[in-house]
């Protein structure tokens, strides 16, 4: 049995209304009799699925049955594109991309080996340094230099990172953690944060590449940032303009000194990042670019027609629930 369906699918949608919203706009522009549905763990509770066309409950994505219930559930809602949006169900997906395919259902989402590379910090230093891209220089914790800077290598949400600045604060159990890597620290004060949205199409070259500054950022999300079209486009295409088995949006957060170009990556997330309204509304439209390759049959050009210093200011907002 072969889809032949315009139906989208986020998953995990939970708090991701923007983005949920925004792919309905989008999709009921092209395809106006489309439909956006949503999964999550706890349906009831998260504002993005109530804001879908549908949201159907799942079982977590580590569970033995959740690819045959996803699956299931793509075949019996007529899904043609299915959009992953956290780290955890990733690799579980893209192992999974083949299977999906033979229904005639896509999987937005970079090859395995890419997503494992994203996944372990150690590993994505290495790729960005084989990229011409410098990463914070690695400090040995029985053996430091102040100040220096300690994140889980799996992490994410911003949690259970440290910056140490004396040896008094390098405590027994930041120090016997396993999961901590530790590296030197960059100054704020010289450097700014930055997290650029990159969209490759299906033949694996960059069609977009979007900086937004992060101004502030609030539990590990940008809160208050601003799009800058700078020399960050330019040292990118020419580093990542093809990447083997990358596909859809992918985001890499790094740092920018301005006063002599100078660029640290930090991390690569191969998935929507949690400020891609912001790309969205400057115009960077990477959900039309979905829908134009895996519904459309369209091939894409790289474009820079995006707008510059757009600028976001998030605010918290309410999805209300009468009962029936």
């Amino acid at each position: 049995m072969v889809a032949n369906f315009n139906n989208i699918l986020i998953t995990s949608a939970g708090k991701r209304v923007s983005l949920v919203e925004q792919f309905i706009a989008v999709l009921r522009s092209i395809v106006p009799e489309a439909r956006v549905y949503t999964t999550d763990m706890n349906p009831d509770m998260a504002p993005a699925c109530i804001k879908s066309d549908g949201c159907f409950k799942v079982s977590r994505v580590t569970a033995p049955g959740y690819i045959n219930e996803l699956l299931d559930i793509c075949i019996r809602s007529k899904i043609k594109i299915v959009i992953p949006t956290i780290d955890t169900e990733l690799s579980v997906l893209a192992a999974n991309k083949q299977l999906f395919l033979d229904k005639g259902i896509n999987i937005v989402v970079s090859d395995i080996s890419f997503i494992t590379l994203c996944r372990d910090k150690r590993f994505t230093s290495d790729f960005l340094l084989s990229h011409d891209i410098k990463v914070p220089a690695s400090i040995d914790k029985y053996n430091p230099s102040f100040p220096m800077f300690a994140k889980p290598y799996d992490g994410s949400l911003s949690q259970n990172l440290h910056v140490i600045r004396c040896r008094e604060e390098l405590t027994p159990e930041i120090l016997d953690d396993p999961k901590l890597i530790f590296m030197e620290y960059i100054d704020k004060s010289e450097y700014k944060e930055f997290t650029v949205d990159l969209y490759y199409g299906k033949d694996n070259k960059v069609k977009a590449i979007v900086p937004r500054e992060r101004i502030e950022i609030r539990a590990g999300e940008i809160n208050k940032g601003i799009t800058r079209k700078n020399y960050l486009v330019s040292f990118l295409k020419n580093r990542l303009e093809y990447l083997q088995g990358v596909v859809g949006c992918i985001c890499i957060q790094l740092f920018y000194r301005e006063s002599d170009n100078d660029v640290i990556g930090i991390e690569i997330n191969p998935r929507f990042g949690g400020g891609y309204p912001l790309s969205y509304y400057a115009k960077a439209d990477y959900i039309s670019n979905i829908i134009k390759e895996y519904i459309l049959g369209e091939s894409l050009e790289y474009s820079d027609s995006w707008l510059d210093n757009t600028l976001m200011l998030r605010y918290d907002a309410e999805v209300i629930v009468y009962a029936e």
